[in-house]
C-alpha cells in the first residue's frame, strides 16, 4: 500500500465534497501515481465509514467492469466493486431529479437479491442456493472524478474508478422476483430504449460468461477484506451491455422479456 491514512481520508472527503456540490475532481490516479487497487478499496471504504456516520444504511453492492472487452480497455483483468446505500434507491418507472447527478449514464443488469450471507470461498451452488430471487435492473452510474484529465488528456483508470465507489449513483429494480434457478441467466438479456429508440441489446452471458459467476468474485473479494454480502441485499451483477448517457430529459426502458422489465426517466 502506498497511501498514507492521511491522504486515503483526504481523498475519501474530496469525493464526498465533489458528489455534494456536483462538481467533480481531478484524477486520483495524477495526483498519486503510485497508488495500488488496495488504496483505492481504501478509500471507498473512508467513504463508507463517513456515509454510515452520517446515517446512510447499506443496501447492496455492485459489480463492475465484468465484460473482456471494458477489461482490455483498462488492462486489468478483474472487475471491481461498489457500495449501494439506501439514498441510491429510485422506484421502477420513476423520475430522476434534474441536477441529482453530474453526467448520469445507465446500464442493464440481472440483480441478486440474497436470502443467506455470503463470504470468501463459495461455488456457484451456493450463490444460487443464498438468493432469493433474481430481477432486472437498471443501475444508474455517474462520475465523480474527471473522466479525462483536461491539461494531458489521460483517461481515468481503474484506481480512480474504484475509488469512486466504481461510478456507482443509483439502482432501480423490476417488480418481478424470479426464482433463480427459473431461467438460464446466461440467455437472459434486454433490449434497450432512450426515448423509444433502441439503443442497446445484450444477454448476460457478457458478464464472464454467466452472471452468476460475478457473485462468486464478488464473495471472495469481500472474505479478503473481512467482509460479506447479507442476507436482504441486493447485488448488481454487472453490465452487459455499454453505458447509456442519460442527459436531462432522457427516458430509459430495458425489456427482459419473461424475464421482466425496469424503467427510469431523467428531469
Amino acid at each position: 500500500m502506498t497511501l498514507t491514512d492521511a491522504q486515503v481520508e483526504e481523498a475519501a472527503a474530496d469525493l464526498l465534497a465533489a458528489e455534494e456540490s456536483r462538481s467533480q475532481i481531478g484524477l486520483l490516479s495524477l495526483r498519486h501515481p503510485g497508488m495500488t487497487l488496495d488504496d483505492a478499496y481504501r478509500i471507498q471504504s473512508a467513504q463508507m465509514a463517513r456515509k454510515l456516520a452520517a446515517g446512510r444504511q447499506i443496501v447492496g453492492w455492485k459489480i463492475g467492469l465484468t465484460s473482456k472487452v471494458m477489461q482490455e480497455a483498462l488492462k486489468i483483468d478483474t472487475p471491481d466493486s461498489g457500495v449501494l446505500y439506501d439514498d441510491m434507491i429510485f422506484p421502477n418507472g420513476g423520475t430522476v431529479p434534474a441536477g441529482r447527478f453530474i453526467q448520469p449514464r445507465i446500464e442493464a443488469e440481472i440483480a441478486f437479491v440474497m436470502k443467506a450471507p455470503l463470504s470468501g470461498e463459495v461455488s456457484r451452488d451456493e450463490v444460487i442456493a443464498a438468493t432469493d430471487y433474481v430481477t432486472p435492473s437498471l443501475e444508474i452510474l455517474d462520475t465523480r472524478i474527471l473522466r479525462a484529465d483536461p491539461d494531458t488528456g489521460t483517461p481515468r483508470i481503474i484506481t480512480d474508478t474504484v475509488s469512486d465507489n466504481a461510478a456507482n449513483a443509483g439502482i432501480v429494480t423490476g417488480e418481478e422476483r424470479n426464482p433463480p434457478e427459473a431461467f438460464d441467466l446466461r440467455w437472459t438479456g434486454a433490449i434497450l430504449t432512450k426515448n423509444d429508440e433502441v439503443v442497446a441489446t445484450g444477454l448476460g452471458a457478457a458478464v464472464l460468461n454467466d452472471p452468476v459467476t460475478g457473485i462468486v468474485w464478488l464473495a471472495r473479494r469481500m472474505g479478503q477484506y473481512g467482509q460479506r454480502i447479507e442476507a436482504g441485499q441486493v447485488v448488481l451483477s454487472g453490465s452487459f451491455i455499454a453505458p447509456i448517457e442519460c442527459p436531462s430529459g432522457t427516458r430509459i426502458a430495458a425489456d427482459f422479456g419473461a424475464f421482466g422489465s425496469v424503467a427510469i426517466n431523467f428531469d
